[in-house]
């Protein structure tokens, strides 16, 4: 059985992949900022073999227990789901530096360190793969405006994934990051062009499948390459 690894997992996409994975027979471990709001993500345990954690992506200390009581667990998938939008002031005339700061910190720093954090878990699977949830919005040769710290702390991301792809591909671990398409979560908004069990179907599929051939590349949920 292999065990994913899914961070953000009390909505959204995150959600939606551990309610899709548990229904695939995998054993999940998944994260929120705070399991005592997470209602829907604690029902969840009755479908299948589910095990939670509070994890503040974040903070050293909160990472570092989190990689303590996993310190035994094979762990095949990591999935970097939680990430944030950023304020809604972030464009020329109207920006605010500190929550472009704050985007970084959790869009683009706290993957890189959880991955780094859950290396040695990782190398004990046969086909380890990190996935971490990019957007379309961060790539060089997109024309979109506005949205400073989502775009530049994807694009950040897309690049610490293509470096830590080429350092870790001699250990046999897959590094992508990974666009779900424009999806109608609380993020994505009600206009969106796909439902969150499409995009999360699409994306499964996409990650079963992947392997060292694929790595350092930046992926669509229905299989398309990107440009980054």
């Amino acid at each position: 059985m292999e065990t994913v690894v899914i961070t953000g997992a009390n909505r959204g996409i995150g959600l939606q992949l551990t309610q899709q994975y548990l229904a695939q027979g995998k054993r999940v471990i998944a994260t929120s900022r705070n399991l005592s709001k997470a209602t829907q993500l604690k029902a969840l345990t009755e479908e299948g073999e589910l095990s939670l954690f509070n994890l503040e992506i974040t903070d050293k200390l909160s990472v570092n227990n989190f990689k303590t009581a996993l310190a035994n667990t094979r762990i095949d998938i990591l999935i970097n789901n939680a990430g944030i939008m950023g304020s809604d002031q972030q464009s020329c005339e109207n920006m605010d530096y500190d929550a472009w700061l704050d985007t970084f910190n959790v869009n683009t720093l706290a993957p890189f360190r959880l991955c780094t954090a859950l290396k040695t878990n990782l190398l004990n699977a046969d086909n380890p793969r990190i996935v971490t949830l990019s957007s379309l919005m961060a790539s060089l040769k997109g024309e979109g405006t506005g949205s400073f710290a989502y775009r530049t702390s994807k694009a950040a991301v897309n690049k610490a994934m293509q470096l830590l792809a080429l350092e870790y591909k001699s250990l046999g671990i897959t590094v992508c990051p990974v666009h779900p398409g424009w999806v109608k979560t609380d993020m994505g908004g009600e206009e969106a062009d796909i439902c969150v069990e499409e995009s999360v179907s699409g994306l499964i599929k996409l990650i079963n499948h992947l392997t060292l051939e694929q790595t350092g590349r930046f992926w669509q949920y229905d299989g398309r390459e990107l440009d980054w």
